[in-house]
């Protein structure tokens, strides 16, 4: 899930980017203000997080123009928080206001109630972030940017399992379950040979220890 942000307060871009790319999500930060529609239509994300006091571009009119164009979910962040700047920006199609300053925590919340209202959320991402490479979900591989490898359905699976748990242990049981759930039958047996050959598979990006064995407990994707 990506997050694009539009924010002129580099201190604060800076941050929101690195909260949210905490939480799991994909950011991009735009700063084409003289072209910021464009570009912001070019970045492809699944969410904008929108100042409206911007150079060059007022926030609000931003909002209007993406929104004939698109159904892009748009959580406004402002400073200007009267309630006329509010009637106006959910007027030009804004799903979310939320005044500065803020809890990070809060904001986060209200994005993922935007999502899951839009029915972003709700739907299997095709790209998963996994901390410096991602899972492609829709090609079942893994990549970097550099190198593309391909993964079977069952490591595929688990991968996701774990991605969607990254920095938690997750258990031998509920990996099995999970796919279970996919009509992926495994034992445990099976899913030792699985985390092996996937494990190899990372090991050729130079990811060897990216899942880790937690004994006793179960593994956990740092």
């Amino acid at each position: 899930m990506k997050l694009l942000i539009v924010e002129d307060d580099d201190k604060l871009r800076k941050e929101l980017a690195k909260f949210f790319s905490g939480h799991g999500y994909e950011t991009e930060e735009v700063t084409d203000y003289e072209n910021l529609e464009d570009a912001v239509w070019k970045a492809g994300g699944d969410l904008l997080l929108l100042d409206i006091g911007l150079p060059v571009t007022d926030g609000m009119f931003l909002c209007r123009g993406l929104r004939k164009r698109s159904s892009l979910p748009i959580v406004i962040i402002t400073s200007q928080n009267t309630e006329m700047n509010e009637l106006l920006c959910m007027n030009y199609g804004a799903d979310d206001f939320i005044a500065k300053p803020f809890n990070p925590q809060i904001l986060l919340a209200h994005i993922e109630a935007v999502l899951k209202r839009t029915n972003c959320h709700g739907q299997e991402e095709e790209r998963i972030d996994c901390g410096g490479f991602w899972l492609d979900l829709s090609r079942g591989t893994v990549k970097d940017g550099v190198r593309e490898i391909e993964l079977t359905k069952n490591e595929t699976r688990i991968l996701c399992t774990l991605a969607r748990n990254r920095g938690k242990i997750v258990s031998r049981d509920q990996i099995i379950n999970d796919l279970w759930d996919s009509e992926l039958f495994v034992d445990d047996n099976t899913l030792t040979v699985n985390m092996t050959r996937l494990r190899s598979k990372l090991d050729l990006m130079g990811r060897s220890q990216a899942v880790k064995t937690k004994r006793g407990q179960g593994y956990m994707l740092e």
